[in-house]
């Protein structure tokens, strides 16, 4: 139990770890364009993050596939750069909050590219480790609960903002959206592989 409390806390870290900011800011994009209302599919779209990000740690520690490092670090700001855009995009037809399938897809996909930016370091850890099983659960618990704790905190704070300031949710979304690119541009010029 003790190794797997270990392991939960180690993916709490990972994703809310103010140093790597990424998966902030994705999860950020993500939520921005969503309302409380919505707060089902912005968790379901965490737990296939989550899903994702496991499934591609799980690869990497079983050794059935090795990524560039390079190539990922740079294609994480790569998504939430796209997920920051796709809101700007479509904001302005609030039917894309409820046709899903792109959102789940992308979610999907991206969530394959973060765990893969993680996968060496967690390699390395599960080099020492009997069972793999174990820990790969444990991350992943701690990978959910820190990615709804964030999604959540977005949906009060944009309500709170929103509420404030009286800003229509679209204009908000926008606002965000830019903040968030901006944010992301430094990542992407300091993670442009060369």
């Amino acid at each position: 139990m003790e190794e797997f409390l270990f392991y939960i806390r180690m993916g709490l870290n990972h994703v809310l770890d103010v140093n790597a900011y990424d998966h902030i800011l994705f999860l950020a994009a993500l939520a921005v364009p969503f309302s409380f209302k919505n707060w089902k599919k912005v968790v379901l779209l965490a737990t296939v993050f989550t899903i994702a990000h496991c499934l591609s740690l799980s690869l990497s520690a079983y050794d059935a596939v090795t990524v560039d490092v390079s190539l990922i670090e740079f294609l994480i700001p790569v998504t939430i750069m796209m997920t920051s855009v796709f809101n700007l995009v479509f904001m302005r037809n609030m039917a894309t909050v409820k046709n899903m399938q792109g959102h789940v897809l992308a979610t999907l996909v991206f969530g394959l590219i973060h765990g893969f930016g993680f996968s060496n370091y967690f390699r390395m850890l599960m080099a020492e480790e009997d069972s793999k099983l174990v820990p790969l659960l444990g991350f992943a618990a701690g990978i959910e609960l820190s990615q709804v704790t964030i999604v959540v905190s977005v949906l009060a704070l944009s309500w709170v903002i929103i509420t404030i300031t009286k800003l229509k949710k679209v204009l908000f979304v926008v606002i965000t959206s830019i903040l968030i690119i901006l944010l992301t541009i430094p990542m992407l010029i300091r993670t442009f592989p060369l």
